[in-house]
């Protein structure tokens, strides 16, 4: 299986595990970047539902590979990673992450980025399915960003399957997007239900009405997760166009 990005040389970069600050708490985090001195943007990649699995620490050190400082906080940080295998306790804790509190650790950890010798003051994010939504929730809630990349995220129209807002999710994303702070790229899977092409199209006509900077792709023959390699959603040729789309992405807007 062809992976597209795969770092060969390790010696290119430096990874490890950090933490920083955000209201009190440590957000732990995995930090890549480039081991040659420069200045570098950064990128900060949000996980999936599962959390910080290897496959996001590896996009980070894909990143970092091509000249990128990329910070993948574990937002589940103050109330334990749940378990990958247990979909019952995963949902119940992405449910129930505060959307305020998410956007405050994320723009915390854009300072921190910021904040390291190497950095030139350009952060962008990244976000693959629910990580994809909270992206989008980042860059219509916060100036920290300067270009987003939105993956599949889903629940925009709603705060659950079965519910409009909630305590943790008060506004629906997609009431949001008249604050967009910055160039977004949204990515769509043909096959996706969540978001569905439909949904996608609603952001599009959003995105449209009130002017803002965007790109819109729906990937042909994928599905949702279709860049996420350890699962069997994977979808090769897709995977690999949208890397280069990401990469073309964050080389107009950050560097």
């Amino acid at each position: 299986m062809a992976i597209p990005g795969q770092v060969t040389d390790l010696t290119r970069i430096e990874s490890h595990l950090v933490q920083y600050s955000s209201d009190g708490s440590a957000i732990d985090a995995y930090l890549a970047q480039p081991h040659a001195p420069g200045l570098y943007p950064g990128v900060i990649v949000i996980h999936e539902a599962f959390g910080p699995v290897e496959h996001i620490h590896d996009v980070a050190r894909r990143l970092a590979n091509q000249g990128y400082i990329a910070l993948a906080p574990n937002l589940y940080s103050r109330v334990g990673t749940p378990s990958p295998s247990n979909t019952e306790e995963v949902f119940s804790k992405m449910f129930a992450l505060s959307d305020a509190q998410v956007v405050r650790d994320f723009e915390n950890g854009a300072r921190f980025i910021r904040s390291l010798p190497h950095a030139s003051g350009r952060v962008g994010a990244i976000g693959f399915c629910s990580g994809g939504r909270q992206t989008l929730l980042f860059a219509t809630s916060s100036s920290e960003v300067d270009a987003a990349i939105d993956c599949w995220g889903g629940f925009i129209r709603k705060a659950t399957p079965t519910e409009l807002t909630t305590k943790s999710r008060p506004t629906p994303i997609i009431d949001l997007v008249h604050n967009l702070y910055c160039p977004l790229f949204v990515v769509i899977g043909e096959e996706d239900q969540n978001p569905s092409p439909e949904d996608g199209a609603v952001l599009k006509s959003r995105l449209e009405q009130h002017h803002k900077t965007f790109q819109y792709k729906v990937y042909q023959e994928a599905g949702h997760a279709f860049f996420a390699d350890y699962r069997p959603n994977y979808r090769e040729g897709a995977a690999f166009k949208l890397w280069d789309d990401v990469l073309e992405f964050f080389g107009t807007h950050l560097t």
